[in-house]
């Protein structure tokens, strides 16, 4: 089998790949991340996914690369990683009682047949009304400034939500398996 690579430096990628029992690399991409004007979310999500993987590509021919982003829009505006507390909270206020789309793009590049395979998972959330003193909790004892929309879902942020609407719950975190495990078996993988 070629290897198989991740290009990506999120430790929650890394950590939802390793359920697929596959061994892999994760190897970084350099690569802007740069809005561009009048890009929508999901294309956008598509567009760095694919970056990401043709990036590691062009390092690695033979490989098989796995590119992946995530990002998250309420209304028209799109979420960033909020980077900070301050950005993070203002989120979180602006996201209370409303709902959100996560648009989480994954593509497969490589191998010897040059496989290019590419899908947009679409996550709806909805917030449940956040009291001042519960956003302030919950920044404290998570600290999620590293995740678009200020939250984990899969630690405490699940506290935050009305409901979750999705084909694939892996998505929300940043890598939608589900799909991905069908691409994998299409590289020639056996996943399980």
């Amino acid at each position: 089998m070629p290897a198989l690579i991740l290009a990506s430096s999120s430790p929650y990628r890394r950590d939802l790949l390793e359920r697929l029992k596959l061994p892999f690399e994760a190897l970084p991409p350099k690569l802007s991340e740069a809005h561009v004007a009048g890009e929508s979310a999901a294309d956008r999500a598509l567009r760095l996914a694919f970056g990401k993987a043709q990036w590691v590509a062009s390092r690695r021919p033979g490989a098989i690369v796995i590119g992946s982003d995530q990002v998250a829009a309420a209304g028209e505006e799109v979420l960033d990683k909020p980077g900070d507390a301050t950005r993070a909270r203002a989120q979180l206020v602006s996201l209370s009682g409303r709902s959100a789309r996560f648009y989480t793009a994954c593509t497969v590049l490589g191998g010897a047949d040059r496989l290019h395979l590419a899908h947009v998972d679409t996550t709806n959330v909805v917030f449940r009304p956040l009291a001042t003193d519960e956003i302030e909790r919950y920044l404290g004892q998570e600290q999620p400034y590293d995740c678009a929309g200020g939250f984990k879902v899969e630690a405490l942020g699940i506290s935050l939500f009305e409901c979750i609407e999705s084909q694939d719950p892996t998505a929300l975190i940043g890598l939608p398996l589900i799909w991905l495990a069908g691409a994998l078996r299409v590289a020639g993988f056996r996943v399980p």
